[in-house]
């Protein structure tokens, strides 16, 4: 297909989804975990391999569902209300992965007595570290 092919075909799905809910982040779990339950299902050939392909399946055309919905306020609040039940989750991985970003230049120490997080820069010796929380000073490698 041609350039001016794909313009038009392009133009033609963003007029279809005009006034459409799209993809957000529920979708994007649910079409995942459906993908993974219908891939599971075809690795066991037993009874609950059928009922997992289904639900699968299930999950792909819900997720369908949501993206081409014309009822906005209700796909949004359904995605405010994952959002909402996830966020430790995902901000518990962010956390991680900020830290090991962190760790190739600064030590992360843990206050002995109010188990606050202290970040030390690296190379500076045997320093005398002070918790900004509560005070407590301790000694550590840097």
């Amino acid at each position: 297909v041609n350039q001016k092919g794909w313009m038009k075909m392009k133009e033609k799905f963003i007029r279809f989804m005009q006034g459409r809910y799209g993809v957000d982040q529920l979708s994007k779990f649910i079409l995942i975990l459906g993908l993974v339950f219908v891939v599971i299902s075809a690795l066991f050939n037993n009874a609950l391999s059928l009922l997992t392909y289904i639900l699968g399946w299930v999950m792909v055309i819900y997720c369908y569902f949501r993206i081409f919905s014309r009822n906005i306020p209700k796909r949004y609040a359904e995605n405010q209300a994952y959002l909402a039940k996830t966020y430790k989750i995902r901000t518990f991985f962010g956390k991680q992965k900020n830290i090991w970003q962190q760790r190739k230049t600064h030590h992360i120490y843990t206050c002995p007595s109010c188990k606050q997080k202290i970040r030390i820069p690296k190379g500076k010796g045997k320093i005398e570290v002070r918790c900004p929380k509560c005070g407590t000073t301790f000694i550590k490698n840097s």
